[in-house]
């Protein structure tokens, strides 16, 4: 739940009260909400008719003024005019203090213990603290107390109520922002033009270098193709037997007179029943 969801809950019992309301239980009723546990939002009580005439009325006047400055003043504020509000009692002035450490959040993300002591009258390092931390728990502001920093980060903060005459400002803020966002979003919309219609144009290339690859391939591939083909056509032509008469060979060489022939035919066929010469070993 967001900071400050809750705080107009608290509010409703006073608002139905402040109905029937005028004059010193209109002031009364300032002074309860304005110290009740819980109630951090006032916005809604000042637009109730009994409460707006006591600004009117000399005697509770200060009352009113009071209602004010817890909706959107600050304890320095209380300070400053002191003896045109009614007295306060401890219960008002740590709510008030609380408050103010809003107002100061809202305007810087780092707070130094020294703003704080000086802007808060607060007499101690240990006495701010505590006041920070009460404040947490009871969720008006969220943050880091850095004690080796000396100073009180801020994540979060409830909002508190516009004074009169803030909203043209707050309104200019919101207009200049959303100008600003406008502006952003208009150029990153251009970028985003700009980097698609480059990646068409990128993809555009690739697919045109991937055709002309894949046609460069298949082209040397059938030249490796063609190659090859005509290497195996040259070599069956290089084994080819000759197309003319066959000599045979055998033929030829039964044909061709023995020079032997004629020469021994009165020489005596060898004895085949004759021994074998038969080698001496030579004994050692």
């Amino acid at each position: 739940m967001d900071l400050g969801a809750g705080f107009f809950v608290k509010l409703e019992p006073f608002l139905l009260m402040s109905k029937s309301a005028k004059g010193a239980a209109a002031a009364k009723l300032i002074l309860d909400a304005t110290g009740s546990p819980g109630v951090f939002v006032f916005g809604e009580l000042l637009d109730v008719p009994g409460i707006q005439e006591l600004s009117q009325n000399e005697q509770y006047r200060g009352h009113h003024r009071l209602l004010q400055l817890f909706a959107y003043g600050t304890f320095e504020d209380y300070l400053r005019e002191k003896e045109t509000f009614p007295p306060l009692n401890n219960a008002h002035i740590v709510k008030l203090k609380h408050l103010s450490l809003v107002s100061l959040a809202m305007g810087r993300r780092v707070l130094p213990y020294e703003t704080l002591l000086t802007s808060l009258e607060m007499p101690t390092i240990r006495d701010l603290e505590d006041l920070i931390i009460d404040a947490i728990y009871l969720d008006v502001i969220r943050g880091k107390l850095d004690q080796k920093e000396q100073q009180f980060e801020v994540e979060y903060t409830m909002g508190r109520d516009l004074a009169p005459g803030k909203i043209e400002g707050v309104l200019a803020a919101l207009q200049a922002w959303a100008n600003t966002t406008s502006s952003v979003l208009s150029t990153l919309d251009a970028k985003l033009v700009q980097l698609s219609s480059q990646a068409e144009i990128k993809t555009s290339k690739q697919a045109a270098y991937d055709k002309e690859l894949n046609a460069t391939l298949k082209h040397v591939m059938e030249k490796q193709r063609e190659a090859k083909l005509g290497k195996r056509d040259a070599t069956k032509m290089s084994f080819s037997p000759p197309t003319g008469p066959r000599v045979d060979k055998d033929r030829d060489a039964m044909d061709t007179d023995d020079p032997m022939e004629g020469k021994g035919k009165n020489r005596k066929a060898p004895d085949s029943s004759a021994r074998p010469l038969q080698r001496k070993r030579n004994r050692f």
